[in-house]
């Protein structure tokens, strides 16, 4: 399922979903670099 994050102030990022943690945070894979932030 494509997921987008927010990194930073004004950074985004939409990949794959791989993982999520207890603090509301969720990880997404774009190729073979994995991304952690907030939900969009």
């Amino acid at each position: 399922m494509l997921k987008t994050i927010v990194i930073g102030s004004c950074v985004s990022v939409q990949g794959l979903l791989e993982n999520t943690y207890p603090d509301g945070r969720i990880s997404v894979r774009v190729g073979n670099n994995v991304f952690v932030g907030k939900p969009a």
